[in-house]
């Protein structure tokens, strides 16, 4: 028996989040859900790409992660299952998966063949990827529902990804960029201002933006005791500039 781990764009303020762990409880009673994950920028796959990478390290080997960022669903693209350094990935071949693949050590690909008899036209996050990744988390997923697969047809840039990605509810903008590409004198631009480095939230003065390394190891631009996106009218998708020389691994 394994865990189940949510990372989608659904929300909460719809029934989407419950339909889909309906399925999951049918398919794998008893396994372990955990909701990582449901305020992925909508549509933004890209964005969910970066977040994926970032989040996923905290999860054990042999983690399920069923991740739904699919505005292309019911069209041609294709649903897959992936194995990389030891968990496992449901989701759309629509780029979502593609950073995760690029960076780890050793990965597999298969495609999701199985279709259920009524399947939503739209929700196949429910219908179909929710199944196949309780079956594969409780250990009765039929062979036959998968087969042999390919390289992924949609591959982001794994590169870092001078970006924003994503704003929490403190109004902390989390970045593309992973922790270890500054040092801690480098600056950062974001909007219009020029941003120091802090370690801690205490470090800075009181309404005071900066940035940081976040818990996921992402470079955040963050306020202490304010909403930092507000306060530099930051959004999803903005680019942000670190001071330092033009490196490869940024795009």
């Amino acid at each position: 028996m394994s865990m189940l781990v949510l990372f989608t764009d659904y929300g909460w303020a719809d029934p989407y989040v419950g339909q889909v762990k309906a399925v999951l409880h049918g398919h794998a009673p008893g396994v372990p859900v955990v909701d990582l994950l449901h305020g992925v920028p909508a549509y933004n796959a890209h964005a969910g790409a970066h977040l994926l990478d970032a989040l996923r390290t905290s999860f054990p080997l042999g983690t399920v992660f069923l991740c739904v960022v699919d505005p292309g669903v019911g069209g041609g693209r294709e649903v897959v299952l992936m194995e990389a350094d030891g968990c496992h990935y449901v989701g759309p071949d629509n780029g979502l998966l593609s950073v995760v693949a690029a960076r780890a050590r050793q990965v597999s690909i298969r495609r999701i063949v199985w279709r259920p008899e009524a399947m939503s036209h739209t929700f196949h996050g429910r219908d179909q990827m929710a199944v196949v990744a309780a079956e594969l988390a409780a250990g009765v997923l039929p062979p036959d529902k998968t087969a042999s697969g390919h390289d992924l047809a949609v591959q982001f840039d794994a590169a870092d990804l001078p970006r924003i990605l994503y704003v929490d509810h403190f109004g902390n903008a989390w970045t593309g960029l992973r922790g270890q590409l500054l040092e801690p004198d480098a600056k950062l631009w974001a909007g219009k201002t020029r941003l120091d480095y802090r370690r801690t939230f205490m470090e800075a003065d009181k309404g005071q933006a900066f940035w940081h390394i976040n818990s996921s190891g992402l470079v955040e631009v963050a306020a202490n005791r304010a909403n930092a996106a507000a306060l530099l009218g930051l959004s999803i998708g903005d680019l942000v500039k670190p001071d330092i020389a033009p490196d490869s691994r940024l795009h």
